[in-house]
């Protein structure tokens, strides 16, 4: 039989249930994996927008008359959507519906505002995304490896779920402006824009 000290036992005395507590210190670490969330996506956005050099050159920037979507999307070299991404690819709704959906989500999560909606957005952004690079696919139609390390669980998969955390955890309440926006009497009446 295992004797647990003291201390210990005092400690668990005091450990609430699951859901009825955040600590200040798991509300501060949310808060910077909302704010980091948020400029990723908000990075990605002015990237495409302005062509700073990373993902997208000064010559393809949106405000050059680049495609945001072009490049990613006419490169889909696997899975069963390949035809339906190709024929989207840099058309001018597919381009603001994404860049939109870049910056949308990347206000809300680093402003904290939107929390719910910035997640269901950027959960069906993700979903897109995850379906053109397909990476149950190990080779692509040309019979090359497709470059996939896991079949599932990518970075697509990860940044969903850190949105459906941020969003049920009420992440944008720390460094943000959750708590104000929450207060607000649309808000109010309409939860699902938290």
């Amino acid at each position: 039989m295992t004797t647990i000290g003291r201390g210990t036992a005092a400690h668990l005395e005091k450990v609430e249930a699951p859901g009825s507590m955040l600590t200040r210190t798991a509300a501060r670490a949310l808060a910077v994996l909302r704010i980091s969330t948020g400029f990723v996506f908000l990075w990605a956005f002015f990237d495409k927008t302005f062509g700073w050099g990373f993902a997208t050159p000064a010559e393809r920037a949106w405000v050059n008359g680049g495609s945001p979507t072009k490049g990613f999307l006419s490169g889909v070299e696997v899975g069963p959507f390949q035809g339906f991404f190709h024929g989207i690819a840099g058309d001018s709704w597919a381009n603001w519906l994404f860049m939109l959906g870049l910056l949308g989500i990347g206000l809300a999560f680093v402003l904290g505002i939107g929390m719910r909606l910035a997640a269901g957005a950027g959960v069906v952004m993700m979903a897109l995304m995850w379906a053109a690079e397909w990476p149950l696919d190990r080779t692509t139609g040309a019979g090359e490896p497709s470059g996939s390390t896991n079949p599932v669980t990518d970075y697509h998969f990860i940044y969903a779920v850190a949105g459906i955390v941020l969003a049920l955890t009420y992440a944008g309440h720390t460094w943000g402006l959750g708590r104000w926006w929450a207060s607000l009497p649309i808000v109010q009446k309409n939860r699902w824009l938290i």
